[in-house]
């Protein structure tokens, strides 16, 4: 029984990789902020790293997290969306501080759409949405734009030989036999098939 209460279990991995539509020369600094989903209504916080509103754009900045618990909490954040935040921080010091970031641009991905994509892989660009047209110079101008890639990978299964060998020393605690687990790998592979298929 703790076998699947530590069953469901995902890697989800949140790439930032550039941008494209920003006309905002300064002297800051842009960076994106992710809010993901972690259940009971908060939200894990993170940050890019910084780069410059004049330089090429790019971050290829990449975070992975082990989302783990049970089914029921594992589908509540695989229900939710990640946000993502265009921000720009100004790094030129008042008095010796400097002061916070400043909303760009926010767009929303949900997870739902990366499990029903190809691989459960979605490679996007996300138009940022500002709340405020203050930031916008021309109204012709297009929207700032982020390239995401977003990624759901079940746990990497130890290799067979290991397995055969856990379970051979482990055969009389489930009823196997001749070494061979055969309940045991036919439940795992239908849990994560059920767990999958529930998103």
């Amino acid at each position: 029984m703790d076998s699947f209460q530590q069953l469901p279990s995902l890697c989800c991995e949140i790439q930032i990789i550039k941008a494209k539509n920003i006309d905002f020369k300064s002297t800051g600094q842009l960076f994106v902020r992710s809010y993901i989903s972690a259940g009971n209504n908060s939200k894990i916080r993170i940050n890019s790293k910084e780069i410059s509103p004049n330089s090429d754009l790019i971050w290829n900045d990449s975070t992975s997290l082990d989302c783990s618990g049970s089914l029921d909490s594992v589908d509540k954040v695989m229900q939710g969306n990640v946000v993502f935040e265009l921000q720009w921080r100004n790094t030129a010091s008042i008095l010796g501080r400097i002061d916070g970031s400043q909303l760009l641009g926010r767009a929303e991905v949900p997870w739902k759409s990366v499990f029903e994509s190809l691989n459960m892989e979605l490679e996007k660009w996300v138009v940022m949405i500002s709340k405020s047209r203050r930031h916008v110079h021309d109204e012709d101008a297009k929207p700032p734009m982020v390239q995401i890639l977003m990624k759901i990978r079940a746990p990497v299964a130890p290799n067979t030989a290991e397995r055969r060998r856990t379970r051979s020393a482990k055969w009389n605690e489930c009823g196997c036999e001749d070494g061979v687990c055969k309940s045991c790998a036919d439940y795992d592979i239908f849990a994560i098939g059920a767990a999958l298929e529930g998103f």
